[in-house]
């Protein structure tokens, strides 16, 4: 989806779903995969931040805080959202809040009204001085 990286690879299949027609009001913690296809009230999270997945369909709407290590949006968000991994943004994606991210993809078309915040990877990297000769 986003070429070769280290890290965490994305969920490659989808665990549950949230079908549309269907709205939940409270959190929704997952493991694995979820796609959202309807709405949801409440904050979304990941068992392993890192290894989930989340997707928002084009009909899906969200409204509450997303903290999930890879998501792929194509519907409306309304809240902050905090990919540790990737985010990845179609061109349907409309997010009202804040948005934090190690790697992110933003088709055209895409809007976020709020601000984009890079995060630095975890992992330390220690770095050495060139020796002068």
């Amino acid at each position: 989806m986003f070429g070769a990286k280290k890290g965490s690879t994305p969920q490659s299949s989808i665990d549950s779903l949230i079908g549309a027609g269907t709205r939940i009001e409270g959190n929704v913690v997952f493991k694995g995969g979820l796609r959202i296809d309807g709405e949801v009230r409440g904050n979304i999270s990941c068992e392993n931040p890192l290894q989930g997945t989340l997707v928002v369909s084009e009909r899906a709407s969200v409204e509450g805080a997303i903290a999930v290590g890879h998501v792929v949006i194509n519907g409306t968000v309304i809240g902050p959202i905090s990919a540790s991994e990737s985010l990845e943004l179609l061109s349907a994606a409309r997010v009202t809040g804040d948005v934090e991210y190690h790697q992110i993809e933003m088709q055209q078309g895409a809007v976020i009204q709020g601000r984009l915040v890079h995060q630095v990877s975890a992992k330390n990297v220690e770095l050495k001085l060139a020796s002068s000769n």
